[in-house]
């Protein structure tokens, strides 16, 4: 299979990379991003675009399959997979791209979550030690994170969702719209994960002082009605089964594991108690574990992770808060929700490292809210004037 393979290919593989330079611009605006920095983070990612794509016409992977597929749908409109496969068609049988084409398409969306997920890190560091900001940078360009988002795939798309919820929690009374397309970009792609969503918004506004009791019977029973036609699908969208109890949950948990102990990536993740089973999802491979560049690279990410992880725990310990108004009590349900199901269920690194970037932006978000001290001037700033108002 060519990257490309004819004039007509290179043409649209050029017009669709000015216009993502285009879209990673605009978008830069919504999110505080400057147009330069905007710029060489869309040639960043674009780059590991063009690698992912090389890399699975080498050795295959996920995208191919979505390609292929494409070239031959069968017209079926589902979530999931079949919603993939329904959009590459769009792009490969109906506009004629070639891969590199679709992967540029799919770069796209993964690029719009990066920059709001930079926006949001760079409004929990203002005001900061330059330190603490160049620690936000240097998590916005850890390899991983763009190599994941920016092929062919289900992972660009939830990236997506998840940069967009995240923004969307700094200030969710203004950007409720925003949070909406983020579930509903979620739930194409991902629908448990969107369920996951759904409540963790339900709870959040349950546990805020600014709701009145009759705000919060009327979002209780919107809440339960979102729930009884969400969850049930995405519970059988994910193989759970229609009748849901206790021990249908465990049968598919049980089963789970072992389908994903398959594959050079797999590890044996039913024996471990579920702390480790947590810390195996999120921080794993170590770098003792690294046998290939991949790895390596891979270990080396996650080892910042632990660092943030290790400071942001101390600091929230002895109290410390933000003071920005942001709405902490949906990331901390959604990404815990997320990460405690995730772990319990996957026991294949290689799918772990895809997969944690749909929630980890959370958690990196309140850790390192609170590392480092805001400075007063700023702190003033922020009491006369919200960082938040559009």
């Amino acid at each position: 299979m060519e990257i490309v393979s004819s004039f007509y290919h290179v043409s649209v593989v050029l017009l669709i990379f000015l216009g993502g330079l285009l879209v990673s611009i605009l978008a830069g605006r919504l999110f505080r991003i400057s147009a330069t920095r905007s710029t060489f983070l869309y040639f960043w990612h674009t780059a590991f675009s063009l690698v992912y794509c090389w890399y699975v016409l080498v050795f295959g992977g996920d995208a191919i399959f979505y390609f292929l597929s494409g070239q031959s749908w069968d017209g079926e409109i589902s979530v999931g997979t079949s919603a993939v496969i329904a959009i590459s068609s769009l792009l490969v049988s109906k506009l004629g791209l070639s891969i590199l084409g679709a992967f540029l398409v799919f770069n796209i969306f993964g690029q719009i979550g990066l920059l709001a997920f930079w926006g949001s890190l760079k409004h929990a560091t203002s005001g900061k030690d330059r330190r603490v900001r160049l620690l936000a940078t240097l998590i916005i360009f850890l390899p991983s994170v763009s190599f994941w988002s920016s092929a062919i795939g289900k992972d660009a798309i939830s990236f997506m969702a998840t940069g967009l919820a995240l923004w969307s929690s700094l200030n969710l009374s203004k950007r409720a719209f925003l949070m909406a397309f983020a579930v509903g970009a979620m739930f194409i792609v991902r629908p448990h994960m969107a369920g996951i969503m759904v409540m963790a918004i339900a709870v959040s506004a349950l546990m805020d002082s600014n709701f009145s009791i009759i705000k919060k019977a009327l979002l209780g029973v919107l809440s339960v009605g979102f729930a009884a036609a969400l969850v049930p699908f995405a519970l059988k969208y994910a193989g759970v089964g229609e009748v849901v109890d206790v021990e249908s949950l465990m049968n598919y948990i049980d089963r789970r594991q072992s389908y994903n102990t398959e594959g050079g990536g797999g590890v044996d993740i039913a024996s471990m108690g579920l702390s480790m089973q947590l810390f195996t999802y999120l921080f794993r491979p170590v770098l003792f574990e690294a046998r290939s560049v991949f790895a390596l690279a891979a270990s080396l990410d996650n080892l910042i992770l632990l660092g943030l992880f290790v400071f942001g725990g101390v600091a929230l310990l002895r109290g410390r808060k933000t003071g920005l108004g942001e709405n902490r009590a949906f990331m901390w349900a959604y990404a815990l929700g997320s990460w405690l199901i995730l772990a319990m269920t996957t026991a294949n690194l290689g799918i772990a490292l895809r997969q944690k970037w749909m929630f980890a932006p959370m958690l990196i978000f309140l850790f390192i809210s609170v590392i480092g001290r805001r400075r007063a001037t700023s702190l003033r700033t922020q009491a006369t004037v919200d960082p938040n108002d559009e």
